[in-house]
């Protein structure tokens, strides 16, 4: 899996590229926690490029938004392909995350 990041205006974007499973679960989960901690949780993931999801890849996405969470927001996720949606809803997550069509839309529900 590859990482990018960037900012936009105050807000700080991480584009994981690839399936979110096994191994890179975890550099994931810690990507998302060294982006809220550093920005006070304005952070969006666009997982637009992340067309599945194992059981370790869930989990780090759950353990990052419970992260974020603690700094008094949700972790907002664009570009949710469909089956990834429909893993979060069938593990009854869907509620714990926010979402977006795209960065842009993501960042400006920071206004």
């Amino acid at each position: 899996m590859r990482f990018s990041e960037y900012e936009r205006g105050a807000v700080k974007v991480l584009k994981p590229e690839g399936p979110l499973r096994g191994d890179d679960a975890q550099e994931f989960r810690d990507r998302v926690v060294e982006m809220a901690d550093g920005n006070s949780g304005r952070c969006v993931v666009d997982v637009s490029a992340v067309q599945y999801v194992d059981s370790k890849g869930l989990q780090a996405l759950v353990d990052a938004g419970e992260h974020v969470l603690h700094t008094g927001r949700r972790l907002k996720l664009c570009g949710v392909a469909e089956i990834v949606r429909q893993v979060l809803d069938l593990t009854e997550l869907s509620p714990e995350f926010e979402y977006f069509a795209n960065v842009n839309a993501a960042v400006r529900s920071f206004l």
